[in-house]
């Protein structure tokens, strides 16, 4: 039986599109599609059970895969079989989540799984930019519950040009590179990487890409009425009481009030609103208590947010005491670690981290091996969230979704100020030692102080900080807060992330939990995170205010060398016997590439000290010296031979020619010993190839005056008549009798 296959077309602009299409495969999920883009092919499928969990949230799984088999590869490693997520993977995972997860309804705890996979790999259409399009696709065609379409779209900008869904290629031309989601009516995602450009430039560009996202969700409405939308499934609703609602409202919302009001630590503010929650408790009876458990916390928690977000509406004051634009009390440090390349704390209110940098050479760069694309990071950053980090003690499984993300948003926000000619391999380890609101800015002004005591030449220092929002609609107030707490993340409307330099903006990741937020606001919160950043990147530059100009005394110092392609091979040596063995000698790393421009070798020396790498730049010397014929050399005698001497040139110890007993001096010569002996140092003069030998040619006499009197031998005779003698003479002789 033939399928009944639907398809939607977006017009792209520039001759692109893409194409939504359904009924073909994964009939048996309860929403599937394929989004395709020249060659690139996405499928996507969403299932949702039927069954409510036991559980107060959603537990819904987003999982972005990329096949191998869509560019044509195997999978690395040892086992041909695509296994653990790359972290770009998870990173693309994280974008579609953080745009979906708000729009199911909150009462909804069916376990729901998305799953997007890569097909087909298209070099010019990077695959990620069309993962939350295909997400919301899919479940436009299902029967869950989904307040509305949305999309996301990647925004570049090249020469002043916004371009949607750029290439590749383009990206690398681009000084914005930043992923909006959103739905028709309001943006609800943004994060990305820029290069230095302003709170006003940044808008432009999420309104420019809200443009595109309102015809991709048109396309999906489009779709599902072809298809035939399906009626959305019923499900049970959380119970409520409005009753006990607002009985609860009533005998908290005034003492959390003036707790909030008092403006105390964390600990402190969490101890005294767990003992109004038992107070609270224990009004009920425990037939009670077993019966509403769960509805007594939910209440509970609901008071407690209008009581904080109104004390900062009305008084503007926030939980710790500070006002809506304070920043709390910084103090950093660095070169705290003595064995490490470089280190940093940073500690800010109580948040802090402990940045360490370790350089190397280009054997040590982060290789990114992805089906949509292979290369690799020279300058890299991880970030670790310890449970105790929150005075908690839980499980270890891995590295963490959430590690992944913040670290790639401190990576992005510090990459761009690593010079383009920096010669390490740049490697950058947060430990978050403290949390509580915003470690991914903790890291990176942790970061940028840990690379300037290391010597990494930054073109400028970036600073970071966590914005958030507090909105009420129907008065009109809203508050945007600096620097927020881990309290006021939840609570508020909407929590955003800004690194830059005091000349603009790097990165930035913005979740945007109210509908319809005016661009106005958005711009004024923006302005008033450039303040705190600005705050707090004197404080960075005033405990380091520039980078060291050196590096560490126990730190490598890198040298680099480029050679011509054809002296490689002895450089190595024959199974790299020579390499291995000047590393062994000399204390150093040696990594050679090849440059596949300019088609010279590059070789890197890393070492702790100069008297290995200069030990190591001889050799090279040594190996790659060609003498230049009519220049005059010093060199050494090595060898005595009955014909001549050999010598070594002083200055590039290994390379040897033959000095000539006839070019020893200008007087006949009958023992080389008579002139030289070995060990002698003198010079010479280099006339190059000889053609009659087609061996290089040295001479010490050429230097030297010639003896008074003297007279040049004549040339032997070589004329027609002799030689014709001599065969003629040859010709007349009789042959001998046997």
């Amino acid at each position: 039986m033939i399928p009944e296959v639907k398809q939607e077309i977006i017009d792209l602009g520039d001759g692109r599109t893409i194409t939504l299409e359904t009924g073909k495969l994964a009939k048996q999920a309860h929403g599937s599609v394929v989004v395709q883009s020249g060659k690139c092919m996405l499928l996507c499928t969403v299932v949702s059970n039927y069954q409510q969990s036991d559980v107060d949230f959603l537990p819904l799984t987003v999982d972005y895969r990329e096949k191998f088999a869509a560019a044509g590869r195997y999978p690395g490693g040892f086992f041909k079989r695509e296994a653990r997520p790359s972290d770009g993977e998870v990173l693309t995972m994280r974008l579609v989540d953080r745009v979906l997860r708000p729009l199911f309804p909150k009462d909804y705890h069916a376990e729901t799984q998305v799953m997007i996979q890569l097909m087909s790999h298209d070099e010019d259409v990077m695959p990620d930019a069309m993962a939350g399009l295909a997400a919301s696709a899919a479940i436009q065609l299902s029967d869950l519950p989904f307040e509305c379409p949305i999309s996301e779209v990647r925004v570049g900008r090249v020469n002043g040009e916004l371009i949607i869904n750029p290439t590749r290629k383009q990206l690398l031309e681009s000084d914005i590179d930043m992923m909006i989601g959103a739905s028709a009516d309001s943006v609800m995602m943004v994060e990305g990487e820029m290069d230095e450009i302003s709170e006003e430039e940044m808008v432009e560009a999420i309104k420019f890409a809200h443009e595109a996202i309102k015809v991709q969700c048109e396309a999906q409405v489009k779709l599902a009425e072809a298809f035939g939308k399906k009626e959305t499934r019923e499900y049970d609703p959380e119970r409520e009481d409005e009753d006990l609602a607002k009985k609860i409202h009533e005998m908290v919302y005034d003492k959390v009030y003036a707790i909030a009001k008092a403006g105390s630590s964390k600990h402190e503010r969490g101890s005294a609103f767990a003992a109004i929650k038992e107070e609270v408790t224990a009004t009920f009876t425990e037939e009670e208590q077993e019966e509403f458990k769960d509805l007594i916390s939910k209440y509970y928690s609901k008071a407690e947010k209008e009581a904080v977000r109104n004390l900062t509406l009305d008084e503007g004051l926030r939980l710790d005491g500070r006002k809506t634009d304070e920043i709390r009390p910084i103090w950093c440090e660095v070169d705290y670690l003595p064995s490490t390349h470089g280190s940093s704390i940073f500690t800010r209110g109580e948040t802090q981290a402990l940045a360490t940098v370790t350089l190397g050479t280009s054997r040590e760069a982060n290789q990114i091996d992805m089906p949509s694309y292979e290369g690799e990071e020279r300058f890299y950053l991880h970030y670790n969230f310890p449970p105790f980090s929150t005075g908690e003690a839980r499980p270890i499984r891995g590295t963490s979704r959430r590690e992944v993300g913040h670290g790639n948003l401190a990576q992005r926000a510090l990459k761009g100020m690593v010079p383009e000619d920096c010669p390490y391999t740049v490697r950058v380890v947060s430990e978050v030692l403290e949390s509580n609101g915003s470690s991914s800015m903790a890291t990176v002004c942790a970061g940028t102080m840990a690379m300037m005591d290391a010597g990494v030449q930054l073109k400028k220092p970036v600073s970071g900080i966590a914005m958030g929002l507090i909105s009420d609609a129907d008065s009109g107030k809203y508050a945007v807060l600096s620097d927020i707490l881990g309290d006021e993340d939840h609570l508020g409307d909407m929590d955003f992330k800004v690194t830059g330099t005091a000349d603009g903006i790097t990165a930035c990741q913005m979740d945007i939990k109210v509908k319809g937020l005016s661009y106005e606001i958005l711009v004024n919160a923006l302005h008033q995170a450039r303040s705190g950043r600005l705050h707090i990147l004197e404080k960075l530059t005033d405990t380091i205010a520039a980078p060291n100009e050196t590096v560490k005394e126990h730190a490598p110092t890198m040298v680099t060398r480029r050679i011509e392609n054809e002296f490689i091979g002895a450089l190595i040596g024959p199974g790299g016997k020579v390499i291995q063995e000047l590393q062994k000698e000399t204390g150093t790393t040696i990594v050679i590439n090849e440059d596949p421009v300019t088609e010279e070798g590059i070789v890197e020396i890393l070492g702790v000290g100069s008297e290995g790498i200069e030990k190591v730049l001889a050799k090279i010397d040594s190996i790659t010296f060609k003498p230049e014929k009519g220049e005059v050399y010093e060199v050494k005698v090595i060898k005595m031979l009955d014909f001549g001497a050999v010598v070594e040139y002083t200055q590039a110890p290994g390379n040897e020619v033959l000095l000539h007993i006839s070019e020893l001096a200008w007087e006949r010569t009958d023992n080389v010993t008579d002139v030289v002996n070995l060990g002698d140092v003198f010079e010479v003069k280099y006339f190059g190839v000889d053609p009659k030998t087609r061996k290089e040619k040295v001479s010490r006499k050429a230097i030297l005056p010639k003896p008074e009197g003297y007279k040049e031998r004549p040339p032997r005779e070589k004329d027609g008549n002799r030689d014709n003698r001599s065969r003629d003479n040859r010709g007349d002789r009789k042959p001998k009798r046997n």
